[in-house]
């Protein structure tokens, strides 16, 4: 049966100046096979990579920048130095809450300040958080900072954060710093407090609750009054100062040093 005879049967007629059924779409589809050696054989184009000194000099300067991926739950910050020694593995846990308290003079700025150095000296940024308002013991001093190992040029400070606002402010900074030094307002509500414990642990940050923390903590360093030495009866200078730390980690005692 003929191309006419077929068209028939379907009801529709060939029209003789095209040679094509009526209300049909017609799409040509052309194929070319080409041989190796055909004169008509044209070469796909593609993209090599360059291979000139600036390319290689790119890929040299990305490759000093890459690092093998690492899980944060899978790393700590290590702590040089006495707290170091006492906290366990010798560190800080990503995505973990440490809560430091101790009265003015005891040198719990100086263990909240060491630890903000443990991000730093990893090449990672530290932010603290002062409130609105607070006394000398809230207050954060550039060179204490210096002395403690914290470099200055990756250190944020927050100076006067609203109470209303604090926990946004920590909230955020949680987001996008390694360790965050919040100084903790009073009455704080424990929803609060909980959501930027869950904040941290989501974002792989550390936050270093700094005073009454009233929620749970992963590690807990509380300080005693300090004592100086190097005065021999109101003579000589002050030459060191014994610090009397305690660290608890998940509600037990784990060291102490004094």
């Amino acid at each position: 049966m003929d191309a006419a005879s077929r068209a028939g049967i379907r009801g529709h007629a060939i029209r003789p100046e095209t040679g094509r059924l009526p209300y049909r779409t017609y799409v040509r589809y052309r194929a070319r096979c080409m041989s190796g050696t055909s004169a008509n054989a044209v070469a796909p184009v593609r993209d090599l990579p360059r291979r000139d000194a600036e390319a290689r000099a790119r890929l040299r300067a990305v490759a000093t920048h890459t690092q093998p991926f690492v899980a944060a739950r899978d790393r700590r910050l290590p702590v040089a130095g006495t707290i170091g020694e006492l906290l366990p593995a010798g560190g800080v846990q990503r995505g973990s809450t440490v809560a430091v308290k101790g009265s003015s003079g005891s040198g719990s700025t100086t263990v909240a300040l060491t630890l903000a150095a443990a991000a730093t000296s990893a090449g990672e940024w530290a932010a603290v958080v002062d409130l609105a308002g607070s006394s000398a013991r809230g207050a954060l001093g550039a060179r204490a900072a210096a002395e403690a190992g914290v470099e200055l040029d990756r250190l944020a400070v927050v100076r006067n954060a609203p109470l209303d606002r604090w926990g946004a402010v920590v909230a955020a900074l949680l987001d996008g710093v390694t360790l965050v030094v919040a100084a903790v307002p009073p009455r704080l509500r424990l929803g609060d407090a909980r959501r930027l414990v869950a904040r941290a642990r989501e974002r792989g940050a550390v936050l270093v609750a700094f005073g009454d923390w009233p929620v749970e903590a992963a590690v807990r360093v509380r300080t005693e009054r300090a004592a100086w030495r190097g005065l021999d009866r109101g003579a000589g200078l002050l030459e060191a100062r014994d610090l009397h730390v305690e660290v608890e980690v998940n509600g037990r005692g784990f060291a102490r040093a004094g």
